[in-house]
């Protein structure tokens, strides 16, 4: 497909307008022969091709392409549907396709939901919580106007239609954090008729997270910390009334958005590894650690990877969607054929490869609830790590990025990270350096989540894991075990509170 008409495609908003063009990932016979007087990979070979400087050009590169977005949102961002993520999904597709013909590219247009909130404000009694925060895909207060009403403590979680008592319709519903999703809460408590819901806390410290798919019953809600909301808690326990009023002006829209897939002609196409970064950012920023430093890395690979043949194709995908609930990887693994799933022997996510205040964190995906092979997986990156005389920490494998939607389909996964709001710990700072008490990317989804936010060392680090990573499996599946199934026991998990970077219950 040709840029002007991929962008056109991309840039429409009518919902059911998007072009789709088949995921064509087979090797094509026609194309010339790309492996004459090429020598097969080698992970020293491909590792010694990653040139920081690469890196940093192509950083500067994406920052200026946010840039694009300031006169619609006021700051730079990439944000699905700006100008900064349309460019975004343009470079890249652009860059694969100078190459030659190394790899089939495809593209993958999908209906995504996106939302943003302008203004904010809850009051409950005489006073403003500090940690009130509305959820993300929150639909406005009526009229975009403030709602008044009492607020009303919901029995149980909220999880039920019989929790929410008569009275709380023209009230504000006052949910505990548990058991079900904050989508669910939020549309019980509309459908009962409360005007507004505040979701509080079942834990120490504040509550962000996202209704997730806008549903017919949503009204505007609100998290809030336990410690805001204890005292609260206490005083409708005991009969007294508390007024409260909330105010969202908030818009919430499906757009039309794209993956764009990069695989080898040449190499097994039944046996793929597969590799993944997410092209978009929060809207609140331009994104250049999360995922620009991912997405880049993956975009340099695949540029230093056609100096070689490889044994088994290497397929890369670029995800839109992922900071609004990994919407691209949900739908492309979705959109597989048993037949095409059953081609991917692994999957590896890469996201925030370049935090200031990074540690080596590697997902710590076991066998024992992952498809097979996952451990195996973690166990090279570990390995790596190991051989260059870094320290490293295991992560929960949480669904907290793309991997999420390939492991409940069967295909092993993994990945690394450097880190993002988490918190580092006094023997973190031993381990790897940097500022106890801090998080490991201060700019975590902020305005300030620029090149000057990135750690080159961390990130040429762990560039070249990436690369080792291809390089092993293009190679040889040798010792990786086989795919036994297209399903996974990690469907018969408890749900998990993450499905992408926010919390969904």
């Amino acid at each position: 497909m040709h840029l002007s008409l991929l962008l056109l495609a991309l840039s429409s908003h009518a919902v059911g307008s998007a072009i789709q063009i088949p995921l064509v990932l087979q090797s094509d016979t026609t194309a010339p022969v790309t492996s004459i007087g090429k020598e097969l990979v080698s992970s020293e070979a491909l590792q010694g091709d990653i040139d920081l400087k690469n890196l940093e050009d192509r950083a500067n590169h994406l920052f200026e392409l946010a840039k694009l977005s300031v006169d619609d949102y006021g700051h730079p961002t990439r944000v699905i549907g700006s100008k900064g993520h349309l460019a975004t999904i343009d470079y890249i597709y652009s860059t694969i396709a100078s190459l030659g013909e190394y790899y089939t590219i495809s593209n993958q247009s999908f209906e995504a939901v996106v939302g943003d909130v302008f203004e904010s404000r809850l009051v409950i009694g005489d006073q403003v919580p500090k940690s009130a925060s509305p959820m993300s895909l929150t639909p406005p207060t009526s009229d975009k106007q403030p709602v008044y009403g009492p607020l009303v403590l919901v029995e149980n979680d909220g999880c039920d239609q019989a929790d929410y008592p008569s009275h709380i319709a023209g009230a504000i519903a006052f949910i505990r954090r548990g058991t079900c999703t904050f989508g669910d809460k939020s549309a019980l408590a509309g459908k009962a008729g409360a005007v507004a819901a505040v979701i509080y806390n079942n834990a120490k410290g504040s509550l962000s997270g996202t209704l997730g798919e806008p549903a017919e019953y949503h009204v505007a809600t609100f998290g809030l910390s336990s410690e805001d909301s204890e005292p609260y808690i206490v005083d409708l326990q005991r009969g007294k009334v508390v007024n409260a009023s909330a105010y969202i002006d908030s818009i919430v829209e499906k757009i039309n958005t794209t993956n764009i897939i990069a695989q080898s002609k040449e190499g097994d196409a039944e046996n793929c590894v597969m590799l993944g970064g997410h092209s978009d950012s929060v809207v609140e920023g331009p994104g250049i650690n999360d995922d620009g430093s991912g997405s880049l890395t993956l975009l340099e690979v695949a540029t230093q990877l056609t100096k070689y043949r490889v044994n088994n194709c290497v397929r890369f995908a670029w995800w839109a969607g992922e900071e609004e609930g990994l919407l691209g990887s949900d739908y492309y693994v979705a959109m597989l054929s048993a037949e095409e799933n059953w081609k991917i022997r692994l999957f590896m996510d890469y996201d925030m490869l370049a935090s200031p205040n990074y540690a080596n964190q590697v997902y710590n995906a076991t066998n024992e609830v992952n498809p097979t092979g996952s451990e195996e997986l973690r166990d090279l990156y570990v390995e790596f790590y190991e051989s260059h005389g870094q320290n490293y920490t295991f992560i929960p494998f949480d669904g907290r990025s793309d991997y999420d939607a390939f492991i409940k389909h069967g295909i092993p996964g993994g990945g690394i990270a450097a880190g993002a709001e988490g918190v580092k710990t006094k023997e973190e700072a031993e381990m790897f350096g940097g500022a106890v008490g801090k998080w490991f990317d201060p700019c975590y989804h902020q305005l300030c989540d620029t090149v000057d936010n990135l750690n080159f060392t961390a990130w040429e680090l762990n560039t070249k894991l990436v690369a080792h990573s291809v390089a092993t499996y293009a190679i040889s599946f040798q010792g990786f075990p086989e795919r036994s199934s297209v399903e996974s026991k990690v469907l018969d998990q408890t749900a998990s509170m993450w499905h992408g970077p926010k919390l969904v219950m």
